[in-house]
């Protein structure tokens, strides 16, 4: 300690202090070098200058966003070559030092690891951290990363730059700070809550999916990170996003745990009118499972990130659409005016359901879109893409606003965005609990089987079937209990005649009144599993 004060003291004043110095100052003192040691080390951690900090709020961004979208569409900057051609192997083997995390030893529960560009994370990323009222970059250096080459970090430094970050929070045990949110790749960004694994992806923006001229990819290309209190359990993070068509202003309220829940603030600046554009966009995997058999002989019964589309409409009915890997496209819109929520679903939280002891698709999330204030006319959009391959993202699902976006016209929303293991709302509540379909016994005819939860044997008795299909007939529609589900089970025969495609549509009626979930499929005579 001595030693320290010799040091701190080793100045001009050094010998006036000597000769003031008694037992008080001298502990005042020893005080004050350790708290200074303390702020040295922290800032040492955090790699972040600080001095030259801007002042900053949420509408920083928003003006840099207004005046972006005054200018034409520049490409953002790359990674360079050298970075962008290592392999996957390679990539993975850099890793942001621990010790380097943003607050990794600061007070605050929260703390940031930080992603390098390379392999197919080409567009290069600014980060600033924002602590009291002021943005500072992250600053990038030889030490940030742990590299398998040393070429790699001297590399990494010169371009000064992130892909990408991650945050950290104790959501599963008090004593570990958990990975739970990740931005990384265009607009995309991935969530947890507690007790979850990693699988569908959100996005900041979708525009032109399913375009034959192609998608546009919007960017975040600027975050801003607030720095919270000791006792905060939420965390702000900002974004600006860019793209050809539009720029735009994020704001995230994060608040990670059981579930992890993020309030979304958005104020877009459209640079020409974008009439294919989706808000909140999901995007997931759907491979086989349900009323959607493997092509190929797979073990595993279902294998999926999300199982099926939820929508509840605006005057609250609860629309259940089950997903397909489908031979070709198919894009599906479901009209709706102020919706009150929409997501896509992975219900099934039993091993048993899946048979995959590795991807452990049980523990992997749902996603639920509830938006604040009203969004007036328009639909929620599904997107299902043919995949051979459960490493490919192939259903994307969004709302798509009635007029699109008008240039020069500010375009501002907000939603609820929640990482969930169950259906939301749905508690002791019928619903859709499995579909399969197939044909009826002893028969050439095809049929459609539904199970719904929460049903007793009385309740049956009093329900009617109400059944429909766009094209061709329906033949027979009945339902009996089902005590494995605590439930009942539909049967739904039909005849698509000579249609290619139909659209089925399944009610439950007690009393003439609606009950539970509305069921919705696409029937397509090359995707029918027969």
């Amino acid at each position: 300690m001595l030693r320290t004060l010799n040091l701190f003291c080793d100045s001009p004043v050094k010998q006036r202090i000597y000769d003031q110095l008694s037992v008080k100052g001298f502990l005042n003192l020893v005080v004050f070098v350790l708290l200074v040691s303390w702020t040295n080390l922290v800032n040492a951690q955090t790699t972040i200058p600080k001095t030259d900090g801007k002042a900053f709020s949420h509408d920083t961004v928003v003006e840099i966003a207004r005046k972006l979208s005054q200018k034409p569409f520049i490409e953002p900057k790359q990674a360079p070559e050298a970075l962008t051609k290592i392999d996957y192997s390679t990539y993975r083997q850099i890793n942001f030092q621990q010790d380097a995390a943003i607050w990794g030893n600061a007070p605050t529960p929260f703390s940031i690891q930080l992603f390098a560009p390379g392999y197919i994370y080409k567009q290069l990323v600014d980060i600033d951290v924002v602590e009291n009222g002021k943005s500072f970059p992250v600053a990038v250096s030889e030490s940030s990363f742990r590299v398998p080459d040393e070429s790699i970090g001297q590399l990494l430094q010169q371009v000064g730059k992130y892909a990408g970050f991650r945050l950290h929070y104790p959501i599963n045990r008090d004593d570990y700070k958990d990975e739970f949110l990740v931005f990384q790749g265009a607009s995309y960004f991935r969530g947890v809550s507690k007790g979850q694994a990693y699988g569908l992806s959100t996005r900041g923006l979708a525009i032109n999916v399913a375009d034959p001229k192609g998608e546009e990819y919007p960017l975040f290309k600027k975050f801003w990170i607030e720095r919270p209190s000791s006792h905060q359990k939420a965390i702000v993070v900002h974004a600006l996003l860019d793209s050809i068509s539009v720029t735009g202003a994020y704001r995230f309220a994060i608040y990670p745990g059981d579930p992890t829940r993020m309030g979304v603030d958005v104020m877009l600046f459209p640079r020409r009118d974008v009439q294919n554009v989706g808000l909140a966009p999901l995007t997931s995997m759907f491979m086989h499972g349900g009323i959607d058999r493997a092509d190929t002989a797979d073990y595993r019964p279902a294998v999926h990130d999300s199982e099926g589309l939820l929508m509840e409409k605006g005057n609250r009915e609860k629309i259940w659409r089950p997903l397909n890997n489908p031979r070709g496209l198919q894009v599906s819109s479901f009209m709706d005016e102020n919706p009150k929520g929409f997501g896509l679903m992975q219900p099934h939280r039993q091993v048993d359901y899946y048979q995959d002891l590795e991807a452990k698709y049980h523990q992997r999330p749902s996603a639920w879109v509830e938006p604040t204030g009203d969004w007036g006319k328009g639909r929620v959009e599904l997107v299902e893409i043919p995949s051979d391959s459960e490493a490919n993202d192939n259903i994307v699902a969004y709302w798509k606003p009635e007029n699109g976006l008008k240039k020069d016209q500010p375009f501002a929303y907000s939603y609820q965005l929640t990482w969930v293991d169950n259906i939301p709302k749905t508690e002791g509540k019928v619903k859709v609990v499995r579909t399969a379909g197939g044909r009826k016994l002893f028969t050439d005819k095809n049929e459609i089987v539904i199970d719904y939860s929460h049903l007793s044997a009385n309740d049956v008795s009093n329900i009617s079937v109400d059944a429909s299909i766009s094209s061709g007939a329906i033949l027979e529609a009945r339902i009996e209990p089902n005590p494995n589900v605590d439930g009942a089970r539909v049967f739904v025969t039909f005849d698509p005649e000579d249609a290619d495609v139909a659209e089925l549509r399944v009610q439950l009626r007690n009393n003439d009144k609606p009950l539970g979930m509305t069921w919705l499929y696409r029937f397509t005579s090359e995707d029918w599993p027969l």
